[in-house]
């Protein structure tokens, strides 16, 4: 009999699709890399997916993210998202956190031992705040650096923080992780130039952004992220 895994399991093997149904994976931000990330370790397999976001759908959100239609409009996105997890396999465990990460909440994210951890988070002071505590906990963490402003999607790269560089919020957290003592930090950056300049440390204004970036970004997480799991211990 067929299962949704079939194709996938011939590609990968059968006792990587056992070692990736074991596996529990955490994505900080449902947005245009958090959902496409949330979406394809779905269809991958992985047994338990935390998804974290306390934001709703807004019409700016529809030319880029996956859960983004004129249906789903003021639903909360963690919600959507789970729904979207659930409908591509009832099996998987889904732990959403409607919520935005701060220094009061940040226990909670974390009853349960993770393996995996994937920052897409917009917000500096709290992605800086999920990178240190990953960091103190020694769990793997991929964090996706600025996907707007971008349109070449073949510009995305995934390196350590301190090999990257174009990349305006990359340089902030360089400069923030080596104050903190961070010896490494898996990222995706774009070597691609902005096509607008933002400041990462005011937000002075929204980004411009296309379909295919953030979506490219978010696919190569996902593979980055079933690769490590594979090899994982």
């Amino acid at each position: 009999m067929a299962t949704v895994y079939d194709r996938t399991e011939m590609l990968l093997g059968k006792d990587a699709m056992g070692r990736i149904k074991m596996k529990k994976v955490i994505i900080f931000g449902i947005g245009g890399v958090g959902g496409f990330v949330a979406e394809a370790l779905a269809r991958v397999g992985i047994g338990t997916i935390g998804i974290v976001d306390y934001d709703q759908v807004d019409v700016t959100n529809i030319n880029r993210q996956i859960i983004a239609l004129h249906s789903t409009i003021g639903k909360h996105k963690t919600l959507i998202m789970k729904e979207r997890i659930k409908d591509i396999n009832p099996n998987i465990r889904v732990d959403d956190y409607a919520e935005k990460l701060t220094e009061v909440n940040l226990e909670s994210f974390f009853p349960k031992k993770w393996d995996y951890i994937v920052d897409a988070i917009d917000d500096v002071p709290a992605k800086l705040l999920l990178i240190q505590e990953v960091s103190r906990r020694g769990i793997s963490i991929i964090s996706s650096m600025g996907t707007g402003n971008h349109y070449d999607p073949g510009s995305f790269k995934i390196a350590d923080i301190k090999k990257t560089h174009t990349c305006p919020l990359a340089k902030r957290i360089r400069k923030e992780t080596a104050k903190m003592d961070i010896k490494e930090l898996k990222v995706l950056f774009s070597t691609e130039k902005p096509y607008r300049e933002i400041s990462p440390e005011t937000g002075n204004f929204s980004p411009a952004s296309i379909a295919f970036a953030p979506a490219t970004a978010g696919l190569m997480i996902a593979a980055e992220v079933v690769h490590d799991l594979i090899e994982q211990k």
